[in-house]
């Protein structure tokens, strides 16, 4: 009954319309309503465009690939200064250095200034798999074990990098893994407040023994040879890392 109302209301107030009768199924020219985008729920294509404009600005701009490949460039390149592809070890690159004796010399060498922050006393001639093993022993082991005394350690003093030699320095001997840039020889440590921690003078005594104790151990895992003062007369100053490698594992003494 509602539509039939509204049938004829909208008839009646159609211009000119009648209400004549009209045949089965035929629709009275007077029910017909005018038909617009709005009546049957679809936007005007205007404003369409504008909601589409604004929708537009506010949608965060997309930078240019150009700022992109900067970006991209900058996350990926090395560190300045930084060798062996870790921004943590400081050093310049050296290249092929070639040995005096046959079984001397190195491939890729590095001089290694500085590792995760802890200056050498003088920079270390080495490859980089032992500069990395450098960095992961004063992390793991170097730094853990000095902890907060004397505000820790800032500098460590390098006795001995690459030297073309043979084992101790004795005649007919094998070549050195210091020959082969494999080795690097450490004496002592400065800690920031200017006292230090030796291994000729420190080496099982008090608190600063058994801090040495505990760098001595920590280095065996990282390098493949790790000697000290226990070991022979040749060490008793200093320790003596180099990354051979043994099919028992790490030799430790």
């Amino acid at each position: 009954m509602a539509a039939v109302s509204l049938a004829v209301a909208a008839s009646a107030n159609a211009p000119g319309s009648s209400l004549r009768p009209v045949a089965r199924g035929e629709v009275h020219p007077g029910v017909i309503a005018a038909i617009s985008p709005r009546t049957v729920g679809v936007e005007p294509q205007a404003a369409q465009r504008d909601r589409a404009t604004l929708y537009q600005s506010l949608r965060p701009r997309v930078r240019p690939n150009r700022a992109d490949k900067k970006t991209a460039k900058r996350q990926t390149s090395p560190k300045r200064g930084s060798v062996c592809g870790d921004p943590a070890i400081l050093g310049e690159k050296v290249g092929r250095v070639p040995g005096k004796i046959s079984g001397c010399g190195v491939q890729g060498a590095v001089r290694v200034r500085s590792v995760s922050g802890v200056v050498l006393s003088r920079s270390a001639l080495v490859d980089c798999t032992t500069a990395k093993a450098l960095k992961l022993w004063v992390d793991r082991g170097l730094k853990p074990a000095v902890g907060r005394r004397g505000g820790g350690v800032s500098k460590m003093r390098v006795f001995a990098s690459y030297s073309c030699r043979t084992r101790n320095n004795k005649k007919g001997a094998k070549i050195s893994e210091h020959g082969k840039g494999r080795a690097v020889d450490i004496g002592a440590f400065s800690l920031r407040d200017g006292s230090e921690i030796t291994v000729l003078k420190d080496w099982g005594r008090g608190k600063k023994g058994r801090i040495l104790k505990e760098m001595h151990e920590s280095a065996c895992g990282p390098f493949g040879t790790v000697l000290g003062p226990k070991s022979d007369r040749y060490h008793k100053d200093h320790f003596h890392f180099d990354t051979a490698r043994y099919r028992s594992g790490s030799y430790c003494r």
